[in-house]
């Protein structure tokens, strides 16, 4: 029997590796099979956060953008949705969230997109969001943990964030998460 060689240790290392990714990848499809994984889920313990610091431009010059301050002072609650032009399920959002605009403030984040792209985007079939302003370094979404577009938050007054969800909403979504958590609105 000879002894391993440190060049055949060192061969071994990539297959061992290989054989580590391969397990964890069966595990996590093994997971979504069962209904256990569902890689759009955020965990996070929203119910303890507040809305982070920031400052953003309107989207264009007639917008006012908003802050931090501005939607802790909301009186009512408002659903953030960061969003983009390029994003195909953005555009597949924006008929239910017309709807949802009726029923509770949208305040819209233009992400990293070209304002002019992004305000055409919103108004070609009418806006759905009350207020708008642009995130054009991403450095805003990475603060409020934003993994993709389009994303969105429920704040409720002095600016607790109540939900986060990281898909395109509809209505039935908007019906059975957000609307009890925004008091019924």
């Amino acid at each position: 029997m000879s002894v391993p060689t440190r060049r055949r240790l060192l061969m071994a290392l990539p297959v061992a590796g290989a054989g580590l990714v391969g397990a964890g990848c069966w595990k996590m499809l093994a997971s979504m099979q069962t209904g256990q994984f569902d890689p759009r889920a955020i965990r996070l313990d929203s119910q303890a956060r507040l809305v982070p610091d920031f400052a953003l431009a309107g989207l264009s010059d007639r917008e006012p953008g908003f802050d931090a301050a501005a939607l802790k002072a909301s009186p009512v609650p408002v659903l953030i949705n960061f969003f983009a032009s390029w994003c195909i399920p953005c555009v597949t959002e924006m008929a239910a969230l017309r709807v949802i605009g009726r029923q509770i403030p949208i305040w819209g984040i233009a992400y990293k997109d070209r304002p002019e792209d992004a305000e055409r985007f919103v108004t070609r079939d009418g806006s759905p969001y009350s207020r708008l302003a642009r995130d054009q370094s991403g450095m805003t979404a990475i603060d409020w943990g934003v993994s993709g577009v389009p994303e969105s938050f429920l704040i409720l007054p002095g600016g607790h964030i109540a939900w986060h969800g990281a898909a395109a909403l509809d209505e039935g979504v908007f019906e059975r998460e957000i609307r009890p958590l925004a008091g019924g609105r």
